[in-house]
């Protein structure tokens, strides 16, 4: 039926409906509980497998009304056709109140259902072995549709297309989707399959889609508003970007770059996997605000705007990272929507190949970087983040119900896994690894697998039993703790332990570099179950483990390498090298075996001399972590000088724009003193300005910002004036949000997190964040520390209601300010009180890690037993 006939009539007709759903609500539960295993809240393995059993062919003819207004209701009808395979109840998802669920017929007939909690059930009566057809009017939840004033979108991932509409939401029932959508004749619209017609009447058009080819319900999306469009034609494939940019020049600065990394993703997927692309169209949407980096609808792919548009002085960072991220999504089309897990305990399958493969991509984009390095920052530091917290959790996680799958996501699928497959490419060969995939995408096209089925093939084509290999790597949590003992002059010992202290071992090998003033030589340990004696020519000064980067562990140093390496880290001729160094005297200072305070200094000392762009940015990020999280405030006031004149002294020798605008903004975040605080201010005024930086808006508006952050006199003048330059609805939006945050008043402040507790005001994630990063600042802790506990105790309100990076996101906006024993009490007391769910605590242990150690090393806070991850006696190294 179109959705022409639907308006107000559709109305009546749902609420003839709702006296009977309602009844049916009144007897579901024993009803559907007694014949279909696995009925609940959520969607149940049990269910999803019984489900998987009975239902074959599926389709979707989705039709939806979307009103200009926000607050009128979205209408809509769905068709579902399938062919059951045995007489069963059949169990729709529908993740709404009984009174949205409307008429309901089956195969022509009007049937009463029952309701439970998120379910629709079709008694078995009703259906017929074989072909079948139910149509459902209903109205649709916001929830997942993220409707703005002129646009929305919808995002269903993990299990939210149940939000919008009835449907059988698990990843294993794959179905063709035919949507129709009218909206207000000044909008346009893009969804997974091309616009096959469109009709005006009145003040609405309709716009219809074609038939897409088999996908997951989450990966089904659409949107529509007053959106622009870019169109570009890449090896015969035309490529259409929608976006909201008014900045014209901004838009032709960045689009032939946009189309052409798209392209060259393509072109290296087609010829890597032996498969060309394998939907209809690829259309994407540059979304203001976009609560993630990406998502991979085919045809209709997601991105955050201010990734794609970039400014003038694009860091190198921003660049790869732009570079990368199309190639991360590019990836998906293959690795996740054209083969999907079956359930989502293997979500990480498609994240780890779409980093892993999106690494490989950006290579020849940017034949000057050094990728060994580049792969090393971009999994190695995020992911040691994480594993080495009490929080952490495995690659491969069991799944009990999908309601629960958000909580999946974080930085051991995104970083840890390709850092995993990284090691085992090595180890089976990259062409053993290129087969296995291209086998396993030929098998399982436009169908589900999981891990056994790709683990097995990877093993018959090398001869590999990769089992013990899965569960050591996959299958368990944590990392191993690796210590480098000399036992001789010519003798290396090292000792690998568990910090969990439960036996597991962790097979690598283990590349060390030995290194003397003058020469630098290699050699690999083979770790294969406690540790491994290796024999030396000579005694080195320094010893790194991992130097080649691939090597994954705490590696503890060896005394005299610890003592020497702040000096010489800077000094190490291989890039690779020097990153590894920095990297293993930042796990040396979490561990309380090297001062915050020398690491600064060796930091700050390095900064300048730096010439490689990426171990640059990770000095600034390792500078500006240390500085606020690790320092005292007495700390703090002795290095800020000499931090901020070593940014200024990098920045003025920085060569090109994107370098200089790297140290600007760090110096934007770090600059604390009155005299570089009021150099910011003059160029916010633009009384002074940087000779090869051309500073654009978004410069601006982060540096006034800052200031008022900072509460320089005049910060209201200051935010009024920069609002008023911001002429991008989308992004003067923006900032009235969270200057809120940067009210000179407690009362004010204290406001905001009162309207944090309406979900409507958390309904824009990446503004809600950025306001509680502000709220929470350490130049705001002590008091913000007032509000801590309130702020800790919506988290499960958060998760409900949140996508899935924000129960993570509010957690550390909460507490990655704070580094005081007043606060880490807080949040132990939180968490030894309050009864979160098993995953939900683990991302709270995984946020409250840094707090925990910075009020142990500065006000000898202890930790209750088990909230704190690797612990070691301290045994600081003395100043020199």
């Amino acid at each position: 039926m179109s959705l022409a006939r639907w308006g107000k009539p559709l109305s009546r007709r749902l609420r003839s409906g709702i006296a009977l759903a309602t009844l049916g609500w009144l007897l579901a539960v024993p009803a559907t509980r007694a014949q279909t295993p696995g009925v609940g809240p959520g969607i149940s393995r049990a269910l999803a497998l019984h489900r998987r059993a009975a239902i074959a062919e599926l389709r979707y003819h989705l039709s939806l009304a979307i009103p200009e207004v926000r607050s009128a209701p979205v209408n809509g009808t769905v068709t579902i056709g399938f062919r059951l395979l045995r007489r069963t109840d059949v169990v729709l998802d529908f993740r709404a109140p009984p009174a949205n669920v409307g008429s309901i017929t089956v195969n022509g007939k009007p049937v009463t259902p029952l309701l439970s909690v998120d379910h629709i059930t079709i008694p078995a009566a009703a259906v017929v072995v074989g072909s079948n057809r139910i149509e459902v009017a209903f109205i649709a939840t916001d929830l997942a549709l993220n409707r703005r004033e002129e646009f929305f979108y919808a995002l269903f991932v993990p299990d939210r297309a149940s939000t919008a509409f009835p449907c059988f939401d698990q990843p294993d029932l794959k179905a063709r989707i035919q949507l129709t959508l009218t909206v207000p004749t000044s909008w346009n619209a893009v969804a997974n399959g091309s616009v096959i017609g469109a009709d005006t009447s009145g003040s609405t058009r309709q716009v219809r889609f074609a038939e897409t080819e088999p996908i997951s319900s989450y990966l089904i999306s659409f949107a529509a508003g007053r959106l622009r469009q870019e169109e570009a034609v890449r090896d015969g494939r035309r490529f259409t970007m929608y976006h909201r940019e008014t900045d014209s020049a901004k838009v032709a600065r960045n689009r032939d770059a946009v189309f052409d990394l798209h392209a060259a993703a393509l072109r290296w997927l087609e010829d890597y996997t032996g498969i060309p692309y394998p939907f209809e169209k690829f259309d994407f949407f540059a979304i203001p605000a976009f609560q993630f980096g990406g998502m991979e609808h085919p045809g209709a792919v997601w991105y955050n705007a201010s990734s794609l548009f970039l400014e003038r002085a694009a860091t190198r960072t921003q660049l790869l990272g732009r570079a990368s991220l199309i190639a991360h999504e590019t990836a998906h089309m293959w690795f996740g929507d054209l083969v999907t897990m079956r359930w989502f305990d293997d979500v990480w399958m498609k994240e780890v190949f779409a980093n892993f493969m999106a690494a490989k991509i950006v290579e020849p984009a940017f034949p000057d970087l050094n990728h060994q390095l580049r792969f090393f920052l971009a999994h190695h530091p995020t992911a040691s983040d994480v594993d080495r917290t009490a929080g952490t959790n495995p690659i491969r996680q069991p799944l009990d119900n999908l309601a629960d799958a958000g909580s999946l996501y974080g930085a051991i699928i995104y970083q840890k896994a390709p850092i995993v497959m990284r090691q085992l490419e090595l180890r089976i060969g990259p062409t053993a690894m290129r087969d296995g995939l291209r086998r396993y995408l030929a098998a399982h096209r436009y169908a589900n697998a999981d891990w056994g089925d790709l683990i097995a093939v990877l093993g018959r084509i090398a001869g590999d039993d990769l089992g013990g290999w899965s569960r050591a790597w996959v299958e368990r949590a944590g990392r191993p703790t690796v210590r480098i003992e000399r036992a001789g002059p010519k003798t290396l010992r090292l000792v690998e332990t568990d910090p969990a202290a439960r036996r597991r071992n962790w097979p690598q090998d283990l590349s060390l570099a030995l290194v003397d003033p003058d020469t630098v030589r290699t050699v690999v340990a083979r770790l294969r179950g406690g540790g491994a004696l290796v024999r030396l020519e000579a005694e080195p000064r320094l010893i790194l483990a991992a130097a080649d980067g691939v090597g994954y562990g705490r590696f503890v140093l060896d005394d005299r390498t610890l003592e020497r390496l702040p000096d010489d880290a800077a000094r190490l001729a291989n890039p690779l090298h020097r990153s590894v160094a920095w990297q293993a005297l930042a796990e040396e200072m979490l561990a309380s075996r090297l001062g915050p305070d020398r690491l600064v200094d060796a930091v700050v000392a390095a900064l300048p001399q730096e010439p490689d762009p990426l171990i640059s940015q990770q000095l600034q990020n390792l500078l500006a972590a240390t500085f606020w999280r690790f320092l005292s405030a007495g700390e703090r006031n002795r290095v800020a000088a000499p931090a901020e004149a070593a940014l200024w002294q990098a920045l003025a020798a920085a060569a090109e724009p994107g370098r200089k605008a790297s140290f600007f903004n760090s110096l934007v975040n770090l600059t604390t003193t009155p005299h570089g605080t009021g150099r910011l201010e003059r160029i916010w005024r633009r009384a002074d300005s940087i000779p090869g930086l051309p500073l654009e808006e978004a410069q601006f508006t982060s540096l006034a910002e800052a200031l008022a952050l900072r509460r320089v006199p005049d910060a209201e003048a200051i935010l009024d004036e920069q609002e008023a330059r911001i002429t991008n609805p989308d992004r003067r939006d923006r900032f009235r949000f969270v200057r809120q945050a940067l009210a000179p008043n407690e009362s004010a402040l204290s406001a905001v997190y009162d309207r944090f507790r309406d979900v409507e005001q958390r309904r824009r994630e990446s503004w809600v964040l950025e306001t509680l990063g502000y709220l929470n600042h350490p130049l705001r802790a002590a008091d913000a520390i007032g509000r801590l506990a309130a702020t800790l105790a919506l988290i499960d309100e958060v998760k409900r209601t949140g996508d899935i990076f924000m129960p993570t996101g509010w957690l550390l906006g909460a507490m990655s300010g704070h580094q005081s024993a007043a606060a880490a009490s807080i949040v132990a007391e939180f968490l030894a009180h309050h009864d979160l769910p098993p995953r939900l605590r683990g991302k709270a242990l995984q946020a409250a890690d840094g707090l925990f150690r910075a009020a142990r090393r500065l006000d000898g806070w202890q930790p209750p037993p088990g909230t704190l991850g690797e612990v070691e006696s301290p045994r600081v190294t003395p100043k020199r």
